[in-house]
């Protein structure tokens, strides 16, 4: 629930963060791992069309 909780209070939809960050980190530079954390995430241009 924490996370959930901080993706809403960091005005993201929990849904859609929980998705790209799944689908990201797998392949994700480690040196770079805070570009994921919910205040400094930026979604891909993917996610924004999947939840328009």
């Amino acid at each position: 629930m924490t996370i959930i909780e901080t993706v809403k209070m960091n005005g993201l939809a929990p849904q859609a963060y929980l998705a790209d960050i799944l689908t990201r980190i797998h392949d994700h530079k480690i040196n770079r791992l805070d570009e994921l954390l919910p205040w400094n995430w930026a979604p891909t241009t993917e996610t924004l069309s999947e939840t328009a």
